[in-house]
């Protein structure tokens, strides 16, 4: 098993104001993990702690792995230029 960090793209789709006037909103988000499932499990809760959703209101269409070149989210760079992470 490896123990290096990625970088993961993940898209999909979350049900906004699901209790008055639900809508399906498009969402990219960029996290670091070491595997795709702890990538997942970033953004589910990324998403359940700024929006307040549940995880069945989060639809998840693409996984993918990208190149520190391709990222596009600033607090992804900046995670990208630590040299060293203080506990």
């Amino acid at each position: 098993m490896s123990s290096e960090v990625k970088i993961y793209r993940v898209t999909g789709y979350m049900l906004i104001s699901h209790d008055r006037l639900p809508t399906w909103q498009k969402f990219t988000q960029e996290v670091t993990a070491l595997n795709e499932k702890d990538a997942l499990e970033k953004v589910y809760s990324l998403l359940g702690s700024r929006h307040k959703l549940k995880r069945y209101h989060i639809r998840v269409t693409k996984v993918q792995t990208i190149m520190p070149e391709e990222v596009t989210k600033p607090e992804v760079h900046g995670l990208l230029k630590a040299k060293r992470l203080v506990k």
